[in-house]
């Protein structure tokens, strides 16, 4: 099946700027992964664009996503945030114009207004999580604390990849599955390992399909 034009596009942007990379990286899991996603790389106003544009286009496509504030966990969120929030407002005024972003500090602050949070009030709003990949889950979960203890209510995670290999080393969900699972809201990835699959060819495609079969996680 082929993919979505947008898709394509984004991958090739990812390749060629070299966000996605090939060969043998070590993960924090132990494994060793025959590609990597920096979403780090999204380092240019072009390329920042280009990311915060599938954030919007994603979100946008799920029509039962309805929110308040767009959230980015310190510290890869942070620009997530912004950008999106304001792709959103280009998207569609009159339907984002409202949308508010918010993200946290490391380390509470002590003198003006202090506190954890910078941006939009979170109190009795729904948020929107946005980040770049969720590994084990760790760090979304501490996102969702932060959110909830200042009154907020989660309702969706949008994040850049999938890359839908199971935690365990036998059997099992993803991640992502797990988040969802504990969570009981949407978790929406820009793209997924699949969509590189089908996205790449020759021994890289290889050795994503040879990952996959070793590590995928079992189908939803």
């Amino acid at each position: 099946m082929a993919l979505p034009t947008d898709k394509a596009a984004l991958i090739s942007t990812c390749i060629d700027h070299q966000i996605l990379k090939f060969g043998s990286f070590t993960l924090k899991s132990g494994r060793t992964s025959p590609y990597f996603f920096q979403a780090g790389g999204f380092n240019t106003a072009s390329l920042l664009s280009t990311l915060s544009g599938a954030y919007a286009s994603t979100i946008a496509q799920t029509a039962s996503l309805d929110f308040d504030v767009v959230f980015g966990p310190a510290y890869k969120g942070i620009p997530l945030a912004a950008t999106t929030a304001t792709a959103l407002f280009s998207l569609d005024v009159e339907k984002y114009g409202g949308v508010g972003y918010a993200f946290n500090r490391k380390e509470a602050k002590d003198h003006g207004e202090g506190g954890t949070i910078v941006g939009a009030d979170l109190k009795g709003k729904k948020v929107l999580v946005v980040d770049d990949v969720i590994t084990a889950g760790t760090a979304i979960r501490e996102a969702v604390g932060i959110i909830e203890a200042a009154g907020g209510k989660v309702v969706g995670i949008v994040v850049a990849l999938d890359r839908q290999e199971r935690l365990k080393e036998e059997g099992g969900e993803s991640a992502i599955m797990s988040v969802r699972r504990e969570l009981g809201v949407p978790v929406l990835p820009i793209l997924t390992l699949e969509d590189l699959i089908e996205g790449v060819v020759g021994e890289q495609r290889e050795g994503m399909v040879a990952y996959r079969a070793r590590y995928g996680a079992v189908a939803e």
